[in-house]
């Protein structure tokens, strides 16, 4: 196993660590959870370049560096509706995740046909906001334990914050996932035919049995 699957497969182990710091529910906990994303969120970065530079891309790869992506950032996101202090409801996170089952559904129907869905500008963007927006609602959590020292317009800021950036990450996500799906819809069209084909053949050789 190559140098940039292992950074692949460590982030993989960092998601358990990374919820049940989350779950101590304590100011040690959100400093631990923040660490360990930031980290993992490194090794997404640089596990990529190295397979790039070191000529190391390999099947592996390609299967679980995305796979390791939605599991961290999924198991955040459903962390974050666990904690009251962050008024995450669970449909922003339900959306969410349909979008990216959608969007591998799709990818899977396209490797089936001999097609590559590449990720599109939008969905890189997508990617970067979420990982952003988890660092920076972690980052928020931590401030919480200090908020007795805070004005109150900051208190504020920093109690509702979480929620706004959910709701840009939802509509970012979802709009990315039907622009997904609008240009590659050629994909499923194709699929359809094909086994509409498939049907009227046998229907023809069952006729003239």
């Amino acid at each position: 196993m190559n140098l940039a699957n292992k950074l692949t497969l460590a982030r993989v182990f960092m998601v358990p660590v990374f919820v049940c710091f989350l779950f101590l529910n304590n100011l040690f906990g959100n400093y631990c959870s923040l660490l360990i994303f930031v980290l993992a969120a490194i090794t997404d970065w640089y596990d990529g370049k190295i397979a790039r530079d070191r000529n190391m891309v390999s099947t592996l790869g390609k299967f679980a560096d995305p796979l390791a992506d939605k599991m961290l950032v999924s198991a955040a996101f459903i962390s974050f509706v666990g904690i009251p202090a962050l008024h995450i409801p669970a449909w922003i996170v339900i959306l969410i995740i349909c979008r990216e089952f959608a969007v591998t559904g799709l990818r899977l129907v396209a490797v089936s046909e001999g097609i590559v869905v590449h990720a599109s500008e939008g969905g890189k963007i997508k990617t970067v906001f979420q990982m952003v927006a988890i660092i920076v609602i972690l980052l928020l959590l931590c401030l919480k334990g200090y908020m007795g020292y805070m004005p109150d317009f900051l208190r504020l800021t920093i109690e509702w914050l979480p929620l706004s950036l959910m709701l840009i990450v939802v509509a970012l996500t979802t709009w990315t996932g039907i622009e997904y799906l609008i240009k590659h819809k050629g994909i499923l069209a194709e699929k359809d035919e094909k086994g509409e084909k498939g049907e009227k053949g046998e229907r023809d050789e069952e006729s003239n049995c």
